[in-house]
C-alpha cells in the first residue's frame, strides 16, 4: 500500500471482503476500545495510538472503564475470597437471601 492511496486501497480490500464501509480512524478507535476491554494498560494503548498524555486516551475511551472495573473487582474480590463463587450483589442475595450479605455474616 502506497502511503498517499492508503484509504483508497483500503476502501477497496473493505469492499472485495463484503463489509460495510467504514473510516479507517473507526479501526484504530476499535483497536484502542478492544486493548483497554482486554486489560491492556491504559499507558501501553496511549503510547500504541501516539497519544502525548495519558488524560487524552483515558478521557476519549472512558466509556470501556466501566468493563475494566468491573474485571477489577471481580479480580479483588477473587483474591480476597478464594474458592467462593461470587461475581455480583445479585448472586449473593440470591445465594443467601435479601438483605445479607458477606459483612453481616463475618
Amino acid at each position: 500500500m502506497h502511503p498517499r492511496n492508503d484509504y483508497r486501497s483500503f476502501r477497496d480490500i473493505i469492499r472485495r471482503a463484503g463489509l460495510r464501509q467504514v473510516r479507517l480512524h473507526d479501526l484504530r478507535h476499535t483497536a484502542a476500545s478492544v486493548l483497554l476491554a482486554q486489560g491492556v494498560p491504559a499507558r501501553v494503548v496511549m503510547e500504541i495510538l501516539g497519544h502525548s498524555q495519558i488524560s487524552v486516551t483515558l478521557n476519549i475511551y472512558a466509556h470501556v472503564a466501566p468493563e475494566v472495573a468491573r474485571e477489577a473487582a471481580a479480580r479483588l474480590e477473587g483474591a480476597l475470597w478464594p474458592g467462593e463463587q461470587v461475581g455480583c450483589s445479585t448472586y449473593r442475595r440470591q445465594a443467601k437471601g435479601p438483605g445479607h450479605d458477606r459483612r453481616s455474616s463475618r
